[in-house]
C-alpha cells in the first residue's frame, strides 16, 4: 500500500511545548502532540488519576475494544504522585498476559513480526514503577512513529506553585516556550487570563484520527497507537497527523487529507 500523505511542516518561529501526563501505551492523539511540541514535558509529579490512562488502554479485538490494565499498588498512600506508583508485585505476571492479548489480537498484522518482540522485551522486563514502564513505552513507540524527542520530566524543573494553570505558565516560562499546545480537557480547567499575562499563546488540541488499516472489521479510534504501528510499520507515521491540523502548522503544498485507505483483515 502506497500512501500519498505528507506531513505538515511547523512554524519555525515559534517555541511550541507540550505538557502531558504520562501513559500506558499511548492513543495517537498523545504522540501527535509530541510531534508538534520541539518542547515535550512529561508532568509527572501530578496526583495520580485512579482511573486514568496512566496503567491502562484499549487494543482492537473482533468483538470491539480490549483493555489493558497494569496493576498497581497504591492502598495506603494519600494522594500519590504519578511517579510514586508501584506496580504491584503481588501481580507479576501482568507482562505476560498483556503478551499473550497482543498475540491473540496481532499475530495476523503485517508488522507483528517487526515489533512484536522488542514490545515483549519491555513488557516482561521487572519494573517496580508505574513511571519507569511508560516512559520507556513512550520512547519507544514514539521512535517507531518517527517522533523522536527530548523528555523533560517536571519534577525536575522546581516548579511547584500551589494553582495548577499558574505551575503551566512557570513551567512554560522556565523552558522559553511562547505557545503552549495543550490537550482537549483543559479547557475545562485553564484560566487563559495567566497565560495571556505571561505572553504565551494557548492552542487546544482537536485531534480526530485518521483512518488507517486495521484487523477485526470497520475502523476503531482512541487505541493505543501499537494497534497502528503493528498494522501499518513505517507508514504509521504517515497516519499521525489528524484530521484536523493545529493553526500554527504550515501544510506544504500537495498536502494529502487522507491516505489510501486499503483495507486488510
Amino acid at each position: 500500500m502506497k500512501s500519498e500523505f505528507r506531513q505538515a511542516k511547523f512554524v519555525t518561529s515559534r517555541n511550541i511545548i507540550g505538557i502531558l501526563q504520562p501513559g500506558y501505551l499511548p492513543w495517537l492523539g498523545f504522540f501527535e502532540q509530541m510531534l508538534y511540541a520541539n518542547i515535550f514535558v512529561i508532568y509527572d509529579d501530578v496526583q495520580y488519576d485512579k482511573h486514568g490512562w496512566r496503567n491502562r488502554n484499549r487494543l482492537k479485538g473482533p468483538d470491539g475494544p480490549v483493555w489493558l490494565t497494569v496493576p498497581v499498588r497504591i492502598k495506603g498512600l494519600n494522594k500519590p504522585k504519578i511517579n510514586e506508583v508501584l506496580i504491584d508485585p503481588n501481580q507479576p505476571l501482568w507482562g505476560k498476559k498483556h503478551c499473550a492479548t497482543l498475540r491473540q489480537l496481532y499475530s495476523r498484522a503485517p508488522f507483528f513480526k517487526e515489533f512484536y518482540p522488542l514490545l515483549e522485551e519491555v513488557l516482561q522486563y521487572p519494573w517496580e514503577r508505574l513511571l519507569e514502564l511508560d516512559l520507556k513505552l513512550i520512547e519507544m513507540l514514539a521512535h517507531w512513529l518517527g517522533v523522536d524527542r527530548e523528555i523533560i520530566l517536571s519534577s525536575k524543573l522546581d516548579c511547584s506553585a500551589a494553582d495548577p494553570t499558574q505551575r503551566l505558565v512557570d513551567i512554560c516560562r522556565k523552558l522559553d516556550a511562547n505557545l503552549f499546545y495543550e490537550g482537549a480537557a483543559g479547557r475545562k480547567y485553564l484560566d487563559l487570563g495567566k497565560f495571556t499575562l505571561a505572553g504565551i499563546e494557548v492552542v487546544f488540541q482537536d485531534y480526530q484520527c485518521r483512518a488507517y488499516p486495521q484487523l477485526h472489521g470497520p475502523f476503531l479510534s482512541h487505541l493505543s497507537a501499537v494497534d497502528l504501528i503493528l498494522n501499518c510499520g513505517p507508514q504509521s507515521k504517515d497516519y499521525l497527523c489528524g484530521e484536523n491540523v493545529p493553526p500554527f502548522v504550515v501544510q506544504r503544498e500537495g498536502f494529502s487529507p487522507a491516505p489510501d485507505q486499503q483495507k486488510f483483515d
